[in-house]
């Protein structure tokens, strides 16, 4: 498609009754959206700050909140828009940075779970070698293999479909992720069979390795002491909380290209919703109020009175 992709609009056809609630749409998103800048810089800033924080396991959950700003900041601005204007309309090109964007920033999520995963079991598997297997080093190749293998593997269905010739320019939804594939004339055998190779990359071996690694910290934790049992349930539930809402919400985008035409404009519409604004809006509530030391500095930071 090359030039012409610039002049091809794409309308967003997924919203609900637009013209009669665009104003509480928008409030509702734009408060989300200032809430996930809020709360996800702020528990970033705190790890920065204070050198106690300096550890893997706060390193990780630093760049998975930063992760969960790039999330939000892909897809809300372009919803304000929508919510404000009489079309609700995106160029081809545009729609294909935004499903990229989305699925490199999916793809680094699970990736980061799973180093976050492998962490924990080396913290409490093999607490007297964490010093020397996590190193400051290490912290950093894993960190940028989650982003960049992320990345890599998405470029390929974007070229692809960029490519590709369109048929019908309404996406049955309200940003671009793989409904995008319903606008194509012909599904690419490639695309599918690439499709299949990105889910089990991005969601069968992340999903084996973390059951493997807390099977691994499950039988050693029942094996050992009450307090040993405290710390770590501490440290991993949650990990464990995000992870399940996570592989939950997920599975409703990987499966709605296949059962979208059975699903109402309303229950899509619902469920999409609980996909992105979930892990943005809850990770640093999750992590800032189970994890005891970023627990500690937030009571610290708004509570400065109450702190002995």
């Amino acid at each position: 498609m090359g030039a012409e992709s610039n002049l091809t609009y794409i309308t967003v056809d997924g919203h609900v009754e637009l013209s009669k609630y665009r104003y509480v749409y928008f409030v509702i998103v734009f408060t989300a959206y200032i809430v996930v800048i809020c709360s996800n810089s702020t528990i970033v800033c705190l790890i920065v700050i204070h050198k106690n924080l300096h550890e893997p396991m706060y390193i990780f959950i630093a760049a998975l909140l930063i992760n969960s700003v790039l999330y939000g900041t892909n897809i809300y601005p372009k919803l304000l828009e929508d919510f404000l204007s009489e079309r609700q309309i995106i160029s081809y090109s545009a729609c294909l940075l935004q499903f990229f964007l989305f699925y490199t920033l999916n793809g680094s999520e699970i990736l980061l779970l799973s180093i976050m995963s492998y962490d924990r079991y080396v913290s409490i598997c093999k607490p007297l070698q964490y010093a020397t297997i996590m190193t400051k080093t290490r912290v950093s190749i894993l960190m940028v293999f989650a982003l960049t293998l992320s990345a890599c593997q998405i470029t390929v269905p974007v070229i692809l479909s960029a490519e590709t010739k369109l048929c019908t320019f309404n996406i049955k939804g309200i940003f671009c992720n793989n409904a995008i594939y319903g606008l194509q004339c012909v599904q690419s055998r490639v695309l599918s069979i690439y499709g299949v190779v990105s889910f089990i990359n991005f969601a069968v071996l992340p999903l084996l390795f973390i059951i493997f690694t807390y099977t691994k910290i499950l039988i050693l934790v029942y094996q050992s002491s009450r307090e040993v049992r405290k710390k770590a349930a501490e440290t991993c539930l949650p990990h464990l909380i995000v992870l399940i809402c996570f592989f939950c919400l997920s599975v409703y985008d990987i499966i709605v290209a296949r059962v979208e035409a059975s699903l109402s404009k309303t229950l899509r519409l619902v469920m999409t919703l609980q996909m992105i604004l979930y892990h943005p809006l809850f990770n640093p509530f999750i992590y800032g109020l189970k994890m005891k030391e970023i627990s500690k500095h937030l009571k610290r930071l708004f509570c400065p009175a109450k702190i002995i």
